[in-house]
């Protein structure tokens, strides 16, 4: 969330992105091999024991959510889900850093005091020498907001073209913001995606097992239906989820660009004033 979209490869959205996923994809890792597949192998086993001594609840174990959570496609959908909530909690958290300088005065006026087009400028060095003071405020969009306005108040001495530099800053913002969320976007794709690719794959392999289930053994084949319905609704319910977070964010980002906004017209944009003679010349002209 920066004021002018950064070039390169390494930049911060990079690099936050690629930790994002090696953390998703070795703590998805780790749950899987440390618990979900030994619980469910555990969960297996005691299934047949039970089957074995003929105990009605023995089917019970199928609807283990190990049993459920074990197969590839599953560890895939979790993995891509931790790795969107990561990016989106970054965001979350950017979006809060912008909200808390919202109160903060970039432009010190006296009471009664307005902002003149010739001391725009020295208005607008004072915020760029206070960004420069406090690294906090470097990729912060207000600052960035408030230049604009105080800089083309100077060149145009029109309180009308300030307001529309608030607006073009916005849209931009807005569209970076919009960008932001693209990789998001497509991993709220892949994950029902994935989950289709297991029901495939889990159709496919209870089919090869037809001969079997015609002798008497279903056991493949409902083992194959499982992994189908299963990685489906893991799929489908990781991806309601993450919708839901994102469609927030989305809302959040839309609030902060209309408070960034109201910021510069009340504090800003209302203070300024061009001198009657300026007035009365655009007038005349």
């Amino acid at each position: 969330m920066t004021p002018s979209r950064q070039r390169g490869i390494f930049t911060q959205g990079f690099i936050v992105q690629s930790v994002g996923l090696l953390i998703a994809v070795v703590g998805v890792w780790l749950l899987y091999s440390e618990y979900i597949r030994p619980q469910a192998a555990e969960v297996e086993i005691n299934r047949r024991i039970m089957e074995q001594q003929g105990r009605d609840d023995a089917s019970d174990g199928q609807r283990n959510f190990v049993i459920i959570l074990k197969d590839y496609e599953q560890q895939t959908c979790l993995t891509l889900m931790v790795w969107a909530s990561i990016l989106l909690s970054v965001k979350l958290w950017q979006v809060s850093r912008e909200h808390n300088i919202l109160g903060r005065e970039f432009v010190h006026l006296e009471v009664g005091q307005r902002i003149l087009p010739d001391a725009a400028l020295d208005h607008s060095k004072e915020v760029q020498s206070s960004v420069e003071s406090d690294r906090r405020l470097a990729a912060r969009l207000l600052p960035a907001f408030v230049i604009s306005a105080l800089q083309r108040f100077h060149s145009t001495h029109s309180i009308q073209d300030s307001a529309a530099a608030v607006q073009e800053r916005s849209q931009l913002a807005a569209d970076e913001l919009d960008s932001d969320l693209s990789l998001v976007r497509y991993i709220a794709w892949a994950i029902p995606s994935v989950g289709f690719i297991g029901t495939v794959r889990g159709i496919g392999d209870a089919l090869a097992q037809a001969d079997e289930a015609l002798e008497g053994d279903l056991s493949g084949v409902t083992n194959s239906l499982g992994l189908a319905f299963n990685s489906t609704l893991i799929a489908l319910v990781l991806s309601i989820i993450l919708m839901f977070v994102m469609h927030l964010l989305q809302a959040r980002q839309e609030h902060l660009i209309q408070d960034l906004q109201e910021y510069c017209r009340t504090r800003i944009i209302d203070a300024m004033k061009v001198p009657a003679r300026e007035d009365a010349d655009a007038t005349f002209i």
